[in-house]
């Protein structure tokens, strides 16, 4: 193994516990930044290249036909291989948190629609689940098996929030573990089902899963009811029939205490778990090799990295997986220093050899997450790990890397504001009001001095009104100061008065004639 530690540019603000990594046939991509996307990237995808050890990321692009996909923070995902050569690379992506801390109970796929040396296009769609549908969530897992030439998800795990009926303000944000219920989601068709298993009987979240053909095995994870670390094995096999599908669940020997740990593939049938936690205040430094052989598992300890001693004293810490053997790591900077960053970086390297890239289509690489704000403060950290591999690229991008300055800050023009002394937009009670509204109010910038943001409802714009000033580039000034903006416009120029022309000095029947000199003169004297 070997610890490299990787340096930041002006995109290490995007870089919080909560980020996912997703693998498109070898290039690697970012999501789930905090915030709102903002000026820099939209559509809150950027492309996420280390090279010598230094780290960049550049936005990426959606295609006109995608949905919008809002920065989920914590989800469930993972790769999906359809029947058609186009839908190889496609990632499902379920649940999570946006950044008004709401869960999504949404299902989104994407996939590339074109790529090239210096661009690469997705196309991102919702898929409308019927019969047994799963609650928003975060911390779960979800996978794919496939058996007898079929394919479907399997979705377990996680947190949700108390019941609405439940929540107060105090505890508004509270959450809970889900009920230990399997879902199986038919991506083809929409359909969810829920299936209840004898053999799990606690709500477990930021587990590890791995799918291998038919199977999902389920490994560690954390019971927020009994504030435990089950050191549990659980093999669920799923059988794809004509009928039915027909779900088992087997408790395995040989399990580990482990939640929020990061799992990455070393071989074919050999996969490496780094990091987690095994105590509520503890970090776990081991780690550990999960084998794969005539069907059967083991799981048996490695020898360790050499960690420095920040990342020892460190007491939270948090990863993604880059693929080929290879762990991207984060720990909280050091707040004693005059200057210090929020977050430092390093890639773990547990293995030498290439992985099939055929082989990580049909394995889940996927850890848990926990957020800082629902458990204990050593948990903040972690989140999802996927397949990716962190390739670099050759010749320049035409796309800008992400400058940290084009973001604002959202505690002071985040869409929950009080933008106006009558402004009653609630985070807790907002509902759309324009068409084009999705996840957030609408804003508009006033112009009026340092400028500052306020929502349209507020400022009683219509709809085509909001969209005009929205395309065109003309100033917009709020109600309480358009009246200020009118009175400091320019004054209409006043027009200045004609000269009079030479002729008019010459009287009527004077007799006299003005010699050319004296017309010189005069010229000089008017002008």
């Amino acid at each position: 193994m070997s610890l490299q530690m990787v340096t930041v540019g002006n995109s290490m603000a995007l870089i919080q516990p909560g980020f996912s990594l997703m693998n498109f046939d070898g290039q690697v991509f970012f999501f789930g930044q905090k915030g709102w996307p903002k000026r820099s990237c939209p559509t809150g995808v950027f492309h996420f290249e280390v090279k010598h050890n230094h780290l960049k990321l550049k936005p990426a692009v959606f295609s006109k036909d995608s949905c919008y996909l809002p920065p989920l923070r914590y989800p469930a995902t993972c790769t999906f291989s359809g029947n058609l050569e186009s839908e190889k690379h496609q990632y499902i992506i379920h649940g999570g948190k946006t950044p008004n801390n709401e869960l999504s109970d949404k299902i989104y796929v994407m996939s590339v629609v074109s790529k090239n040396n210096k661009k690469v296009t997705f196309r991102c769609t919702e898929k409308d689940l019927v019969g047994d549908v799963p609650e928003g969530r975060y911390g779960h897992s979800i996978d794919v098996v496939y058996s007898r030439g079929k394919s479907m998800g399997v979705l377990f795990g996680g947190r949700s929030y108390i019941p609405s009926a439940q929540r107060t303000t105090e505890k508004w944000n509270s959450v809970a573990d889900c009920l230990p219920h399997v879902f199986l989601v038919d991506f083809e068709f929409g359909c969810s089902t829920l299936y209840i298993l004898p053999e799990l009987q606690d709500g477990l979240s930021f587990h590890v899963s791995i799918a291998r053909n038919d199977t999902v095995y389920i490994l560690g994870g954390h019971s927020l009811a009994n504030n435990i670390r089950p050191a549990n094995l659980y093999r669920i096999r799923v059988d794809l029939p004509l009928g039915s599908p027909a779900v088992e669940c087997t408790v395995l020997p040989g399990g580990i205490s482990v939640s929020s740990a990061i799992l990455t593939q070393i071989s074919n049938d050999e996969f490496v778990i780094v990091g987690g936690y095994q105590l509520e205040n503890q970090k776990r430094m081991v780690c550990n090799v999960i084998s794969f052989k005539d069907n059967k598992i083991d799981i048996h300890e490695m020898e360790t990295p050499d960690w420095t001693p920040d990342i020892k004293h460190s007491k939270i810490w948090f990863g993604s997986n880059m693929g080929n053997g290879t762990v991207f790591l984060g720990i909280p900077g050091d707040n004693k220093q005059t200057v210090s960053e929020a977050f430092y970086f390093y890639t773990l390297k547990c293995a030498e050899d290439d992985v099939n890239e055929d082989q990580k289509t049909f394995t889940s690489s996927q850890t848990s997450t926990e957020d800082p704000g629902d458990s204990t403060p050593f948990e903040d950290s972690e989140e999802f790990c996927f397949s990716a591999e962190a390739n670099s690229f050759d010749g320049d991008d035409e796309f800008d890397t992400y400058n940290e300055d084009d973001e604002e800050d959202e505690s002071e023009t985040g869409y929950w504001i009080t933008c106006c002394p009558t402004c009653d937009v609630d985070i807790n009670t907002w509902v759309p009001f324009y068409s084009t509204e999705l996840n957030k109010p609408a804003m508009i910038y006033c112009s009026h001095g340092d400028g500052h943001w306020v929502h349209a409802q507020c400022m009683d714009l219509a709809e085509r009104t909001l969209i005009q000033l929205s395309e065109g580039s003309n100033k917009y000034y709020c109600n309480e100061h358009v009246k200020i903006a009118r009175a400091l416009q320019t004054p209409k120029r006043v027009q200045s008065l004609k000269k009079p022309p030479l002729r008019s000095l010459h009287k009527k029947g004077s007799g006299k004639i003005i010699t050319p000199a004296k017309k010189s003169f005069l010229r000089r004297l008017f002008d």
